[in-house]
């Protein structure tokens, strides 16, 4: 059915011989596909959900990703971790850009709505954009409704509040926003997302329009330059533009002032997305957070590869380590520069690095460079950090490789008896690169624990410095008994 996408990252060959094996050890191969298939899959196209405050596009947001995780309080200024989602409809994979957390009137409405929208379409495929079918089209919608003409990206109208009959004929009305047929919802219960869901697979591109492995493009790899507010990215920016080599030229954003620089280091030319510098001339109070996680949540769907920057004079905090999350959730390669590192003194040294030991082992992975934005100092050491990231981030083992690899794995170090059972790894695949991800096959659930003293041993293999890296499990089933299917 799906034949274009079931070889993942395999070639022909190397599939068929898979799948051979696949059905000696008992498994079921439609699964065996669906599950290569699965993970063999790019990058996801980002959808981003656009709208004036209380038109109802959080509710949305949770209609779509099927569960209630976007923050739907009325209140103004709630903070939160996320802002992006994954989603899934008739059977495609997408993600999701919310940007219904903060609607306070600090700039005015049109400032902040804009300012919103403009992050969220920046790193989108496609756009649904929110109108309150009851009110109508108001000035603030028409301004959003510029915006996303300038941006030229695909959009989805969707009517809101339409409880019934009588709201189709306000939805009607909103033909004259000259964006193409609104599609009447209650996001609240229910009605009609279907149709809009349909309308947007329609639009969303099957992989993002951002090709990723930026040199079969010809074009620079992506940087995104990430960390909290203050923590010295544009600092840093200008250290490397300005006195390392030469701004090469300046790319200005369809739909904001800030530009992604084309910057020479080390003899080659990198595209560093800037999360610095966007909106300096606006100052937002209490949305700083919330605009500062959609910013970044913007650049790391546009880059290959996160720079994190941690302030080193100061303890690491719940929101480096949240910066961290997003980027590794997103699967980029991953390098952290710890800056201002010129100033620590030897107390503050000694407590950064027991710090870094227990507040950064989930990512020990992840190069490290200490960094002065302000002197330059160590700069020459981020170009190495982000090559060494981007090549683990592009590995992949040969099915055969990896299965001997396992082979002596399994051997060596057993997966603990539970219950009397002892769940093996029978094989697996790599199915997909930038990031990794792998498919083991085996006999029985395998614990979290052992899957992830799994992902230590791959590292240690194959050398995946500086990627995330993704291991979904699938249990054989027993003979007969499709009903039991796990994934």
């Amino acid at each position: 059915m799906n034949d274009q996408h079931d070889h993942g990252a395999l070639g022909d060959a190397e599939y068929a011989e898979f799948m051979e094996l696949a059905a000696e050890e008992g498994f079921d191969i439609e699964d065996v596909e669906g599950a290569i298939e699965e993970a063999g899959h790019g990058p996801l196209p980002v959808l981003a959900v656009v709208g004036r405050p209380n038109v109802g596009k959080s509710t949305l947001v949770n209609r779509i990703i099927g569960r209630r995780e976007a923050v739907v309080e009325d209140k103004p200024g709630v903070t939160r971790d996320r802002v992006t989602y994954e989603a899934e409809w008739a059977g495609r994979r997408f993600k999701v850009v919310d940007t219904g957390g903060w609607e306070q009137d600090v700039l005015g409405i049109d400032a902040s709505v804009a300012a919103q929208a403009e992050y969220a379409i920046e790193a989108a495929d496609a756009v649904v954009f929110v109108v309150d079918a009851k009110v109508g089209a108001t000035d603030t919608d028409e301004a959003v409704v510029k915006l996303l003409r300038r941006a030229g990206k695909p959009v989805v109208l969707a009517a809101n509040k339409v409880d019934g009959q009588s709201g189709e004929a306000d939805a009607a009305y909103l033909w004259s926003l000259g964006l193409g047929e609104p599609y009447p919802v209650s996001a609240l219960h229910g009605r009609g997302t279907g149709d809009l869901l349909d309308q947007v697979l329609a639009v969303l591109p099957e992989a993002p329009a951002q090709t990723f492995g930026g040199t079969a493009l010809g074009g620079p790899r992506r940087i995104a330059l990430i960390g909290r507010p203050n923590v010295g990215k544009s600092s840093l920016l200008n250290k490397v533009a300005r006195e390392e080599r030469v701004v090469v030229n300046e790319l200005a954003g369809t739909t904001r002032d800030p530009v992604d620089e084309l910057i020479e280091l080390g003899g080659v030319t990198w595209k560093f997305v800037d999360t610095a510098g966007i909106r300096k001339r606006v100052h937002l109070q209490q949305g700083a957070d919330y605009y500062a996680s959609l910013r970044t949540a913007a650049a790391v769907e546009k880059a290959e590869v996160a720079v994190v920057l941690i302030d080193a004079s100061e303890s690491i905090s719940v929101q480096d380590q949240r910066i961290i999350t997003m980027a590794v959730e997103a699967g980029r390669a991953l390098v952290i520069a710890y800056n201002k590192w010129d100033t620590l003194d030897e107390e503050r040294r000694y407590y950064l690095e027991r710090e870094i030991e227990t507040e950064m082992q989930q990512v020990a992975w992840a190069p490290r460079v200490n960094v002065s934005a302000l002197t330059g100092r160590h700069m020459e050491k981020l170009v190495p950090a982000i090559e060494t990231a981007l090549a683990g981030w592009e590995t992949r083992v040969p099915t055969g490789r990896l299965n001997a690899f396992l082979g002596e794995l399994v051997a060596a170090h057993p997966h603990p008896i539970r219950g009397g059972k002892q769940p093996r790894i029978l094989f697996g695949t790599q199915a997909g690169t930038k990031p990794p991800r792998f498919v083991l096959f085996a006999s029985g659930f395998l614990e979290h624990g052992y899957r992830r003293f799994v992902e230590r041993r791959l590292r240690e293999e194959f050398g995946f410095e500086g990627t995330p890296i993704h291991i979904s499990v699938r249990v054989r089933e027993k003979r007969g008994s499709k009903a039991a299917k796990k994934k």
